[in-house]
């Protein structure tokens, strides 16, 4: 149209590519450029400018309806430029704070949490060096250096009985916590009248203590006055009281029965919220291609919720393994050693033998397991899921 003018903020195709600026060659002006000066030269985000920017753009507008195109275009792409104060700085020094301030505001919060991770990880690894008892860490550099520690805990059977112990442990409780997480999961994500109900049901033990957890356990599988013994009883599947924490042989499974009751509700939150994302719309275009419900699953739902489920058993394996208070308020560990973990067994080593170097020494072990377990399901997520 004649006389139409176009708007400045507009580049041709051309300008929007990206170029890529060798050493020694000057990048091309853009619009921008030109539009944000003056016709003195002078940029309009200059702090003294301000105002004549202002006054300019007021006075582009001619009595025909018409801008100033340079005026125009120099407001709008300084605009997308970052705020400036008075002296061209940020907005921190617009108003007199100096940009070092929101570091230093940050510093003791950051030195606190510091200082509780990285000085406690230093006394395990140096206690794990130092041979030797003592409770007193100012004494520490006294004791003697050397791998004695390492050499007692690898040539140890009750060590290799601890690992032993621990992998069954989380192997019962992971397996066991996500089929029943999946279950329940699948269960919520159905619409049905008390859904929240339920729901708000099947998450409570996840809020309960470990310390509830264990003395309602240990009322349920008591053997003279217990509810489980009492029922099998009478379903005829008993016929003399059993004591699940003291027997030997059925110990551990009495301690993994309640990790699960406590673990499955983080699988079932995890798990919930990733079929929650799944779209609707594949699975009515499984349904009209003929699909059956476990075809759907396994093409449909599955494929949506593995990475959460890595996820989710990644992280109740690691809280897995350092697993300490329903299983020493059961059973302490025993009877004889059946349920002795190693969380369990750096806690006697450390405060009922006083052996702080050989509980470091084990420690140190568990964090050993607890970092290749992450780096081996980093490698296989990466690889699996993305």
């Amino acid at each position: 149209m004649a006389g139409e003018i176009r708007p400045a903020h507009r580049v041709a195709g051309g300008a929007r590519r990206r170029h890529r600026i060798g050493a020694g060659e000057e990048r091309p002006a853009s619009r921008c450029d030109h539009a944000s000066r003056g016709k003195s030269g002078e940029p309009f985000s200059d702090a003294a400018g301000v105002a004549r920017k202002l006054q300019r753009i007021r006075n582009a507008v001619q009595p025909g309806g018409r801008q100033d195109a340079v005026v125009v275009a120099a407001h709008r792409c300084d605009s997308r430029q970052p705020a400036k104060g008075i002296d061209g700085g940020s907005p921190a020094a617009m108003i007199g704070r100096p940009r070092w301030m929101g570091y230093a505001l940050l510093a003791p919060a950051l030195a606190a949490v510091g200082f509780l991770i990285l000085y406690p990880l230093y006394l395990v690894l140096a206690l794990s060096f130092r041979q030797g008892k003592t409770l007193n860490v100012l004494r520490l550099s006294e004791l003697p250096f050397g791998l004695g520690n390492y050499r007692t805990i690898f040539a140890s059977d009750a060590t290799w009985h601890s690992v032993f112990v621990t992998v069954v442990y989380l192997v019962g409780t992971i397996a066991p916590a996500f089929l029943i997480g999946l279950g329940a999961a699948l269960l919520l994500n159905r619409a049905f009248p008390g859904r929240r109900w339920l729901r708000s049901f099947i998450l409570l033990p996840w809020a309960v203590p470990g310390v509830i957890v264990s003395i309602v356990f240990l009322w349920l599988l008591d053997g003279s006055f217990g509810v489980v013994n009492a029922l099998l009883r009478q379903a005829g599947w008993l016929a003399t009281d059993l004591a699940w924490f003291a027997n030997e042989d059925t110990a551990l499974a009495s301690v993994i029965v309640p990790t699960v009751w406590k673990a499955y509700p983080f699988f079932t939150l995890t798990l919930l919220a990733a079929l929650q994302s799944i779209p609707s719309s594949l699975y009515e275009a499984a349904v009209v291609d003929g699909a059956t419900r476990w075809q759907s699953f396994r093409y449909v739902t599955w494929p949506g919720i593995r990475a959460s489920a890595a996820l989710a058993a990644i992280l109740n394996t690691l809280w897995a393994l350092r697993e300490f208070d329903i299983i020493y308020l059961t059973t302490g560990g025993g009877p004889d050693r059946a349920t002795e973990t190693l969380a369990v067994r750096i806690y006697q080593e450390a405060f009922a033998f006083f052996r702080m170097g050989t509980a470091s020494a084990l420690g140190v072990l568990t964090m050993g397991m607890a970092i290749l377990l992450v780096l081996m399901s980093i490698r296989i997520i990466r690889r699996e899921y993305f």
